[in-house]
């Protein structure tokens, strides 16, 4: 299951029910970091493939608040104002459509292989 963390806060965010996600992570050691910038009502980039254990980490630069919030209900960084940042580790392969809750337009996609 995916694991967030707001960065601003440091507190450990409990995710929604995950039953389409199993895998074992990578070593810790191989764990990639990885942008995606919430900027002009956009993810940047909006399509991302990553490999498993790494970790997402979503920054609104936007004056309105975002989400990204996954279409199957398995990931939900929760409200990202101005300057917020949220952490999420796929510890399962899979492709994760996401959108923001409040600009439903915005859409990414991350696939973990």
């Amino acid at each position: 299951m995916p694991r967030l963390t707001r960065r601003t806060t440091l507190a450990l965010l409990s995710a929604a029910p995950i039953a389409a996600l199993s895998g074992t992570a990578r070593a810790a050691s191989h764990a990639m970091t990885h942008e995606v910038m919430i900027e002009g009502f956009a993810f940047a980039p909006d399509d991302l493939t990553i490999g498993l254990g790494d970790t997402v980490v979503f920054t609104n630069r936007d004056g309105a608040p975002h989400t990204a919030t996954a279409s199957d209900g398995s990931f939900d960084t929760g409200r990202l104002n101005r300057g917020d940042s949220v952490s999420l580790t796929f510890e399962a392969e899979g492709t994760f459509d996401y959108i923001c809750q409040f600009h439903r337009s915005m859409k990414g996609k991350i696939t973990v292989s």
